[in-house]
């Protein structure tokens, strides 16, 4: 391959060449850089999805983004010969805010993006580190900044502490702020601190456990319910059912994370086998290999669900 600006080059290798050493290791081939050209070896599929993440990068450097090992393993997992992204990369979906565009880092998010911008409702499942959560609240930042919705409701079930927050200390914020962290984590990467301050003492954007749902009808907004594997059926009714006129509804969460007491059903579980086909409704799902943290967050997940596994495996021969 030949690359006609030499300023970006070093960009496209990384110090040490380092983005050159993650592509070789991840796809299994060999490249070596002199000049102005990279050379690729290996089999045949590996040399091609190599060539493909490279130049998919070099257009990233040429548009002025910034390039670094996520944007390396992002551009890897779209070019990869055994998924199927379905659109080209320049054709990619993006979610656009202020802080700039959001573009998927793995064929499911390719469609996850898709369905957020498609569809009244979506449901999305996987592991954590797949990027559920935080593609949603860029899809509500996006919308809320270009006047789409009037406002973004962020909501979980704070079932850690069995919904009894009484029994914490401090003042309501303080006793429901350690369950929605993650929430405000994401929108401070969408949005300005003055803007997120100042939006959410107007109430354009609330962030509150899921008891404080009840009673509402929500119109004109965006509400995402994180962890919903942790609400039981009645819960999740209630939630899916504030719904109002122009509201986009967003619910996560990863049925092999259940934290409610035995035996009681998980109301994602139940919804999906209730609500799944219906018209207007989008359903997203992402394995292991959607991770998109750093790359050990999906081995862990991984080794803890063979590990599950097998529990499982010896359990069910020990009662046969």
């Amino acid at each position: 391959m030949t690359f006609s600006n030499n300023a970006l080059l070093p960009l496209l290798l990384g110090d040490h060449d380092r983005h050159l050493a993650r592509i070789e290791q991840k796809l299994g081939v060999r490249l070596a850089c002199r000049g102005n050209r990279i050379s690729i070896a290996g089999p045949t599929i590996q040399v091609a999805a190599a060539e493909a993440a490279l130049a998919a990068l070099y257009r990233q450097l040429e548009r002025g983004e910034f390039i670094d090992g996520p944007k390396v393993d992002a551009a890897m997992r779209l070019t990869d010969p055994t998924t199927d992204p379905r659109l080209p990369l320049s054709d990619l979906p993006a979610i656009r805010t202020r802080k700039g565009a959001i573009g998927p880092r793995s064929a499911a998010q390719t469609a996850y993006i898709d369905l957020l911008a498609r569809h009244e409702m979506v449901f999305a499942m996987g592991p954590a580190g797949t990027g559920k959560t935080y593609l949603a609240v860029a899809q509500a930042v996006a919308m809320l900044t270009s006047g789409k919705v009037d406002r973004i409701v962020l909501s979980r079930p704070a079932v850690e502490a069995g919904e009894r927050l009484g029994f914490l200390p401090g003042d309501m914020k303080e006793k429901v702020d350690p369950y929605l962290r993650p929430l405000y984590d994401a929108l401070n990467d969408m949005l300005p601190g003055d803007q997120l301050t100042k939006r959410m003492r107007t109430g354009e954007i609330e962030i509150a456990p899921l008891a404080f749902m009840r009673g509402r009808t929500l119109a004109h907004a965006f509400v995402i319910l994180d962890e919903a594997q942790n609400t039981t059926p009645v819960q999740m009714k209630m939630f899916l059912t504030r719904m109002g006129e122009g509201t986009r509804m967003v619910i996560t969460g990863d049925l092999t994370q259940i934290d409610l007491p035995a035996g009681t059903r998980s109301g994602l579980a139940d919804a999906l086998e209730t609500l799944e086909g219906i018209s207007g409704i989008g359903v997203a799902r992402f394995n292991n290999g959607d991770v998109v943290r750093h790359p050990l967050v999906g081995r862990i997940v991984e080794a803890y669900d063979q590990r599950h596994a097998a529990v499982k495996e010896h359990i069910r021969e020990r009662h046969s």
